[in-house]
């Protein structure tokens, strides 16, 4: 169990800078909710899991930690990679796991950056 919510999205970091889809899954309750706005929501843990496995295998991502804040149950991550890439993250912590997770960053940057396929709508 983690003191305080900052304390969990350090190690959150660390586990998404080591493309672990397994363990980071392990950091979030069974029903929780990971919006990343410029996606539909993913809702539970094991549909969490698959959205970081699939993420992973395709683009090298690393986050890099610009600061973490802390309100009460929640940590706040502003974040940047090598490429230039920023964004935030809302993290509501409840009972040492993550209940809901928000992001906000610039897709079609970051669909441009890993050479990925860009949406057609």
């Amino acid at each position: 169990m983690y003191k305080s919510p900052k304390q969990l999205v350090e190690h959150w970091v660390d586990l998404f800078n080591q493309g672990n889809a397994a363990k980071i899954a392990e950091l979030y309750h069974t029903d929780a909710v990971n919006h990343q706005v410029t996606n539909e929501p993913v809702v539970g843990k094991d549909a969490i899991q698959e959205m970081f496995k699939n993420e992973f295998e395709a683009a090298d991502m690393v986050c890099i930690v610009e600061h973490i804040f802390e309100d009460g149950e929640w940590a706040i991550l502003e974040w940047k990679d090598p490429l230039g890439l920023r964004g935030c993250g809302f993290f509501h912590i409840v009972d040492g796991k993550i209940k809901f997770q928000r992001g906000y960053w610039d897709k079609l940057s970051f669909l441009r950056m890993h050479n990925l396929p860009l949406p057609t709508k």
